[in-house]
């Protein structure tokens, strides 16, 4: 797909009634051939400069794995822009070239249902940050 295609999935339909467009969180795990730390730490940092609303990234040297909020008509929307993310930005943030693995798009509600159990649930990381797994 042509990057300006794909960039085009991203666009808000100006014929889309207002409020018809939600917030859905994303969680997108890549994995791949090996690279350096810093590599990664690099680029998913470059990738938080262009994407907005990145909220963090965790990484090792053969996968990575973002949270952001996507905004989408549907959740199948959320999702399918969500696949294509790693690819729209694999050269202008030098991303290494790795496969999407993973998925999980969730609507705003569920997301905060589950942030209020977030001293139980390992793993969760504050946003705003790119730490290794």
């Amino acid at each position: 797909m042509e990057r300006d295609e794909t960039r085009h999935l991203h666009a808000v339909d100006p014929g889309e009634p207002a409020g018809a467009r939600e917030m859905w969180h994303v969680t997108l795990t890549v994995a791949g051939a090996a690279v350096e730390p810093g590599v990664i730490k690099s680029a998913l940092e470059r990738l938080s400069e262009e994407h907005p609303f990145l909220l963090a990234g965790r990484y090792s040297t053969e996968r990575a794995e973002v949270r952001y909020w996507e905004e989408a008509g549907d959740v199948a929307s959320a999702l399918r822009m969500a696949v294509l993310l790693w690819d729209e930005h694999i050269v202008t943030a030098q991303l290494p070239r790795w496969r999407v693995v993973g998925v999980e798009v969730v609507d705003r509600e569920t997301f905060h249902r589950r942030g209020r159990y977030i001293h139980e649930r390992p793993g969760l990381v504050a946003a705003g940050r790119v730490i290794p797994f």
